[in-house]
């Protein structure tokens, strides 16, 4: 009877700790500030110190101050992000928000850095592939004794010199 009652109890627990976490981490999270604060931060700078508008620490920056203002006149005017994106892209153009978009060709931007890694393990990999496999080739040709008397002379002097200066003919260098 006790187990249940303990059971209870921790789940009871760790229910209200997570609705106090969730109550932490959302309080605020609607509130103008936090909102200018987010969209500052996904917007570009143009005065061309290649900075977020949040973080422009660009001295006498000229365009800061009115695209802040601007940002906070939509705000308060109700538009939703996506239009605030689209009028500061209509008016600046597409260099002013800091991610390109995900429709079109924009969407290349973001498909590329992947595609370019994944070709490049790939080519990795069957390089590897084909250096081990030609590596295991020829040191099974150096240690089949049949296959030597197939061989030119010239092969033969070859993989002998190979095999005496990496000692793979059993003894030592």
């Amino acid at each position: 009877m006790a187990t249940p009652l303990r059971f209870t109890f921790w789940t009871r627990a760790v229910e209200v700790a997570v609705l106090a976490l969730a109550i932490c981490f959302s309080v605020g999270a609607s509130s103008p500030t936090s909102r200018i604060n987010d969209l500052d931060h996904r917007l570009m700078c143009q005065c061309g110190c290649s900075q977020l508008l949040g973080e422009c620490d660009h001295v006498g920056c000229p365009d800061r101050d009115k695209e802040l203002a601007e940002l906070t006149s939509d705000i308060s005017a109700g538009m939703t992000d996506q239009q605030i994106f689209s009028a500061f892209a209509a008016k600046y153009g597409a260099v002013v928000l800091a991610a390109p978009t995900t429709h079109g060709f924009d969407l290349v931007a973001w498909i590329a850095p992947f595609a370019v890694f994944g070709a490049a393990l790939l080519g990795t990999i069957l390089l590897v592939r084909r250096w081990s496999g030609i590596s295991g080739v020829r040191a099974r040709t150096a240690l089949a004794g049949a296959d030597m008397a197939s061989l030119d002379p010239a092969e033969r002097e070859r993989i002998e010199r190979i095999r005496r200066e990496t000692g793979m003919d059993g003894g030592g260098i």
